[in-house]
């Protein structure tokens, strides 16, 4: 997952969010400058984290995650606590 960048142009008021690699997004930046867009500060710091729980991401994208660390529990691979997803 690509940073998003919220932007705005000053000259129009205009407000878009850009998702890009962060020397796409210097490029943009020196391309764009000029013509009146500038980071929106307001909408906060570039971001490429996404909103929910970890854990309910992990159980959706690999169900079995539970058993493999039930099995490197029983296999005494895992010394610390091991709370189930």
């Amino acid at each position: 997952m690509m940073p998003l960048y919220p932007v705005i142009n000053k000259n129009t008021g205009e407000t878009k969010e850009l998702s890009m690699t962060i020397s796409e997004w210097e490029k943009w930046k020196e391309e764009n400058f000029k013509d009146g867009w500038d980071r929106n500060w307001s909408e906060g710091c570039a971001s490429a984290c996404e909103v929910g729980e970890f854990k309910d991401k992990l159980r959706t994208k690999h169900p079995s995650w539970n058993e493999v660390l039930k099995k490197a529990k029983k296999s005494g691979g895992m010394n610390a606590k091991m709370d189930t997803l």
